[in-house]
């Protein structure tokens, strides 16, 4: 019987064989991509060009170069990971560095200027990761939020929840957001987490503190 096949029954645009081919592009293109994009940790954008995490690991780092950032805010006690640093400096990001340390008051002292650390403003005398950033970091913050020149820029701390939250909140009053909204948008990256002293806190926040420069503002603060 297998004498009785002919050349005819092998053509190469039959349905079968059209099919085959079909199933092996789609397979070629279904195979997942050599370098994996995984975001940190509560990663989410806020605003154009603007975005909130928790501290990047080396994991996330293709992810964040493609953001191109300019600038970090990081929100903790303690300095980030020495990885992170070393991922900031190859790619020339600045990070402000505002978070609570321990220490006598410094005005606008730079800190590890080698691994491009800024601290602008006062160091608070404070070891307690617990303890609420005071206004005076929210305000500095805000202030680099509102220029152009930071931007792409990334608003980040340990986890991404608490301070990184009270900087978004205070962002959220800034932009005349209601309160609901605010505690709702805390409250989504906080969990089971969340504190109710923070929202008081972003409830009582100066907002007049803040000075908007329509000159130099992203386009979401001018109003």
């Amino acid at each position: 019987m297998a004498d009785d096949l002919n050349d005819d029954d092998f053509d190469s645009n039959s349905p079968s064989s059209t099919n085959s081919s079909t199933v092996s592009e789609m397979a070629t293109l279904q195979h997942p991509p050599f370098q994996k994009l995984v975001p940190p940790l509560n990663f989410c954008p806020v605003e154009d060009q603007l975005y909130r995490s928790g501290q990047p690991t080396p994991i996330n780092f293709p992810f964040i170069a493609d953001l191109r950032l300019t600038a970090v805010i990081w929100l903790e006690l303690e300095e980030p990971s020495a990885a992170f640093v070393s991922f900031t400096q190859a790619n020339g990001i600045q990070i402000y560095h505002l978070g609570i340390e321990s220490g006598a008051d410094v005005e606008n002292a730079e800190v590890d200027a080698d691994a491009s650390i800024r601290s602008s403003g006062r160091h608070l005398r404070s070891t307690n990761p617990w303890d609420q950033l005071p206004e005076s970091r929210i305000v500095r913050a805000l202030d680099i939020i509102a220029h152009n020149d930071n931007y792409p820029l990334l608003v980040c701390g340990g986890m991404g929840r608490h301070r990184t939250g009270t900087v978004i909140g205070c962002l959220r009053r800034v932009q005349k957001w209601n309160l609901a909204s605010v505690s709702e948008e805390y409250r989504r990256f906080a969990g089971s987490r969340k504190r109710v002293l923070i929202e008081l806190h972003i409830e009582a926040f100066d907002t007049n503190s803040v000075r908007i420069d329509q000159e130099v503002a992203p386009p979401f603060l001018l109003y």
